[in-house]
């Protein structure tokens, strides 16, 4: 166990675990500009001040996440570890201070990466990625419920110990998206490739745009859409993070997803000083 200070710059949409409950994987950096992923994290569970958001330092106390073969993987040391915001760094200067820490490995091309993460020495799975060319941003639609067999067990672990522990248990478990989010982009050499976007931010702009209109789901994908083609695309210096899922590392032909975007704006000028 180890006090450890992270950058928070990816949080995933939440996933339903029948072991874990609601769960959200949490990545970023360590001081030195390597990658850490924290998981398992019930992030919705806890104390609003232990809700941490995006380009906050936290410290909590970690170890190795001995569950999973991939070297970022840590987790907290016990459910009750307590999640500390010690700083944030803001978007001042186009994000320079960002850019110091998350641009300092940035790669570019996905085959390179893929045969990294294949690679056991190595085992890459997570990693700052920049596109040549953005070709699309499409949404399909998916299973709009999550898997009835875990939902079950949750419900069977919460009622059990709601009987001892938990009288009232209040939280609900996050909505399932009814779509899948995915860029079409061109990797170096000019392969056309397609990546799903698992961003809690994308979810979360979904559910914020179909309550606005009062329920038109076109209209909430459109707005999706548009928020990633034409404003992160065409008028932002668009990076991706990219993460592996575990079950599909070694055996999927590409295990990426994308889990995060880095959204500076494009610098017309150099810098002369």
């Amino acid at each position: 166990m180890a006090i450890t200070k992270v950058l928070i710059t990816v949080k995933t949409y939440p996933a339903i675990s029948s072991k874990y409950d609601e769960l959200v994987c949490t990545a970023g950096f360590l001081e030195d500009g390597s990658w850490i992923r924290i998981y398992p994290i019930s992030f919705r569970k806890k104390d609003y001040e232990q809700q941490y958001r995006k380009y906050d330092w936290i410290e909590l106390d970690l170890v190795k996440n001995k569950s999973d073969f991939r070297p970022e993987s840590f987790r907290p040391y016990s459910v009750k570890s307590q999640i500390v915001i010690v700083g944030n760094i803001d978007t001042s200067h186009n994000w320079e201070n960002r850019k110091s820490i998350v641009l300092k490995n940035v790669h570019y091309d996905l085959s390179e990466l893929i045969l990294q993460a294949k690679d056991k020495s190595r085992c890459t799975s997570l990693a700052t990625y920049k596109p040549v060319k953005i070709i699309d941003f499409i949404a399909e639609p998916v299973s709009r419920e999550w898997d009835k067999k875990k939902i079950a067990k949750l419900k069977a672990a919460r009622e059990q110990g709601n009987l001892f522990e938990h009288p009232e248990d209040p939280f609900d478990v996050v909505d399932k998206l009814p779509y899948k989010f995915s860029y079409v982009f061109l990797d170096k050499g000019g392969k056309q490739r397609k990546l799903m976007i698992e961003d809690w931010e994308t979810g979360a702009l979904y559910w914020r745009q179909l309550a606005k209109y009062e329920g038109d789901e076109q209209r909430a994908v459109d707005d999706v859409i548009k928020k990633y083609l034409n404003d992160f695309a065409k008028t932002k210096d668009l990076y991706f993070f990219l993460g592996t899922t575990q079950l599909h590392h070694y055996t999927s032909h590409n295990p990426f997803v994308i889990i995060g975007t880095f959204t500076p704006k494009i610098e017309l000028q150099t810098k002369l000083f």
